[in-house]
């Protein structure tokens, strides 16, 4: 029996590897074709390595001037942050609010707040884009990070209620004795114990916001805030064939999404796979 379970670990390791490498592949193709010049692509294969890596690509597309990268990743930058500030606040709250509070239909109101991830956003597009017209909201930031501060989103409030339910009553009992309040409650005991949680619905939710295509594309029409997305779609217009200028700017958009990922990994990591509180 050891020596089955043994072959079966080997087993699971080798596929984990196999789809990593796969996974892999792209990212690779990506990275070196941004290092190489346009005579190398054109004479070797696409999946060797250049044999005289440049970073001369990277600085032709930061100096482009129909292409700001700098301002792209200004938008970019401030969308994310205020976003992601915005879900944490908003879904923080409400799933301590589902988790710790009695109240009459808490859990008829949260099957509600779930139905809503059964609604294609297609579907809401176009009343949601009617509503921002009117408050003139259009060709500006408001629609991509206004509505973060209100619900922050039905998973991101079900991630961090299943969390918040994993931790002893016994603390809000004890705070309780001590005078505490809901709020006192919240912000000194929850939030300091969840940190691992908050990290993961940060993580999510400031990479769907740096990767965000559609919303950009909908409501805003001034060239000058533009995001990174939408730069690049930008950039391949005007370079549709040079393949080391379009791989060098997918890598620019790329690099602070995996450096934010291993930053956070550990937390990351964490607060996926954590059931129990401390």
């Amino acid at each position: 029996m050891r020596l089955q379970s043994q072959t079966a670990k080997t087993i699971v390791i080798a596929v984990l590897i196999a789809g990593s490498l796969v996974m892999l592949v792209p990212f690779y193709l990506m990275v070196s074709m941004a290092l190489k010049n346009p005579n190398e692509i054109a004479t070797t294969s696409a999946w060797s390595w250049p044999a005289h890596p440049t970073l001369a690509n990277f600085r032709e597309v930061l100096a482009n001037p129909n292409a700001s990268f700098g301002m792209f990743f200004r938008n970019s930058l401030f969308i994310a942050i205020i976003a992601t500030l915005g879900v944490l606040l908003s879904s923080g709250l409400a799933a301590f609010a589902f988790a710790r509070l009695q109240f009459r239909g808490r859990d008829r109101w949260f099957l509600v707040l779930l139905s809503t991830m059964m609604l294609p956003g297609i579907v809401t597009m176009i009343p949601t884009y009617i509503l921002f017209k009117y408050l003139h909201w259009v060709d500006t930031f408001m629609p991509l990070t206004v509505p973060a501060f209100f619900g922050g989103g039905a998973f991101n409030i079900f991630l961090l209620r299943q969390f918040f339910l994993s931790m002893p009553r016994e603390m809000d009992e004890a705070a309780f004795l001590d005078g505490a309040s809901y709020s006192a409650i919240f912000w000194r005991l929850t939030v300091p114990n969840s940190g691992a949680a908050f990290a993961t619905v940060g993580v999510f939710t400031f990479i769907g916001s740096w990767r965000d295509f559609l919303g950009p594309l909908l409501y805003l029409n001034d060239p000058e805030k533009q995001t990174l997305e939408m730069g690049l779609r930008t950039y391949q217009t005007l370079n549709n064939t040079q393949w080391h200028l379009l791989m060098a700017a997918s890598a620019l958009v790329m690099l602070p999404l995996i450096i934010i990922f291993f930053l956070g990994q550990r937390y990351f990591i964490r607060g996926i796979v954590m059931t129990g509180g401390k």
